[in-house]
């Protein structure tokens, strides 16, 4: 007998090596092939890149596309209406009161700077708590 004629006495068998670890089989759970597959993968959260993309200087501020009320104060009022004017939103857009900011807004917030002596009757605009007083002081109705 030469040694090309050894046979074994059991056939030789290989072990089945893939996936590794857990409780899975094949795979262990991560799918076929690609990065996401791979061990030891190192791929970044999706919310990271949108983090990664904002700017970083100094001075960066959010500017909010929530539309703003338009802001006028008393002062700018008594300039432009007559005694005993009607004051609202559209009549303000008429009168062309305003920033070109402004053309969005859809209301009108009325702060206290400056004097009222003319009598005004303001219908759907916010007024804050000193307008309010001033307004009335000077005989005008909030409506």
């Amino acid at each position: 007998m030469q040694i090309h004629e050894l046979k074994r006495r059991t056939p030789n068998r290989g072990k089945k090596i893939v996936g590794r670890g857990g409780k899975r089989g094949k795979t262990s759970g991560k799918g076929t092939k690609g990065q996401k597959s791979r061990a030891g993968r190192k791929m970044r959260p999706e919310m990271r890149d949108v983090i990664k993309k904002l700017p970083k200087r100094r001075g960066y501020h959010f500017t909010s596309i929530a539309v703003k009320p338009m802001v006028l104060n008393l002062d700018r009022l008594q300039a432009a209406f007559p005694e005993g004017g009607s004051v609202d939103a559209a009549t303000l857009m008429k009168q062309g009161i305003g920033t070109a900011r402004d053309k969005n807004a859809s209301t009108v917030k009325l702060l206290g700077n400056g004097e009222v002596t003319k009598k005004f009757v303001v219908s759907g605009c916010l007024v804050s708590k000193t307008a309010r007083e001033k307004i009335e002081k000077a005989g005008g109705k909030i409506a």
